[in-house]
Order: structure tokens, then sequence, then C-alpha cells
């Protein structure tokens, strides 16, 4: 059996999630990583994305705008810039934070963050479609 670490979602809002996990899913911005007990020590910064959190009870989804992880051996936390729990969110929301990732799609000026920001449109369209 695979072993907990703690696992912490602070967005400015409060803490959105304080759970032990068994494994998490992150949009690190040099790609998707899977963090587990014992993990080696990572900070990164995060690309639009949806977290997939794993605990021994359920699985939950948490689209994050952007922010950053920090993970040890016994702990990752999460500080979002902007964040909710995709199975509260109101539909209203997610169609409000696609308008925004639209409108910075727009403003973007290089090829990279035109990239980052199409995904974070995709990731949340499907939102929309669930």
């Amino acid at each position: 059996m695979a072993g907990t670490f703690k696992f912490e979602l602070v967005s400015p809002e409060r803490i959105l999630m304080s759970v032990d996990a068994e494994q998490v899913i992150v949009p690190g911005s040099e790609g998707e990583f899977t963090v587990m007990a014992g993990h080696a020590p990572v900070v990164s910064s995060l690309l639009p994305g949806v977290i997939h959190v794993t605990t021994a009870k359920d699985k939950q989804a948490i689209f994050v705008r952007s922010g950053f992880a920090e993970v040890n051996a016994e702990a990752l936390t999460i500080l979002a810039e902007r964040a909710f729990i995709v199975e509260e969110a109101d539909p209203r929301q997610i169609d409000s934070e696609l308008d925004a990732a639209k409108q910075a799609l727009d403003d973007c000026d290089s090829d990279e963050a035109r990239l980052h920001v199409n995904r974070a449109i995709e990731e949340l369209k499907a939102l929309v479609k669930s």
C-alpha cells in the first residue's frame, strides 16, 4: 500500500483543501508531474490546468489559474493565484474563467504563452462538457 503525504492548496480567499493524499498530479510549468509520498524536493511554478488529487476515500479535481508548488518528502503545498474545486464550481464561474483565458490569449506576446493559454482553454472547455 502506498503511503500518504500532506497536501494543502491555498488560494488568496481560503485554504481550499487540506488532506492526506496518496497521489497528486500537478500541471507544472515544465510539464505535468505526479507527487507521491517520499517525493524528492521540488519547487515549480504552475500552468493553468487541473490538479488531480487521490485520497484513500475519493478523487477530486481542482482548476488552478497559476501559482507555485513546493514539494518535499512529507508534503505538497500549492499556493494558487486563483483556484476552485471542480465539483463545487458554478457553471458561471467556469464560463468566467474561460472568458478570462480567451482574453489572455489575445494579450499573449509569445508562442509559448499562447501554448499555455490554449492549454487552459482546452481544460476549461472539458470542464464545461463534464
